[in-house]
């Protein structure tokens, strides 16, 4: 080798370790620890997540709504322990109808 080659070559490798180093980079910002990919499936979980929120607070308002119901009416009270615990007078004839 000349004195004419050593530069092409020493241009030869800083070329490579620059693309070597954009290489790395650019897979490093597509799947690393904050990478892209990851962003994106946080972003995900996090929609997941306020959907979850929004139907639990439904399910909150509506608990709020029978218990001040339930508070305030004693039909309502009636009604609850009727429906859902299967309470009944003691002179009353129950009908039960099988689903199909």
């Amino acid at each position: 080798m000349g004195n004419k080659d050593r530069p092409e070559l020493w241009r030869k490798i800083w070329l490579a370790a620059v693309f070597f180093f954009f290489f790395i980079f650019l897979v490093a910002s597509f799947f690393g620890e904050r990478g892209w990919v990851e962003i994106y499936r946080v972003q995900k979980k996090k929609e997941l997540l306020q959907q979850e929120i929004s139907e639990l607070q439904k399910k909150k308002q509506a608990l709020e709504r029978d218990i001040e119901e339930l508070q305030t009416n004693p039909g309502a009270v009636e009604r609850k322990a009727r429906s859902d615990l299967w309470l009944m007078d003691p002179d009353e004839i129950v009908l039960i109808k099988k689903k199909k």
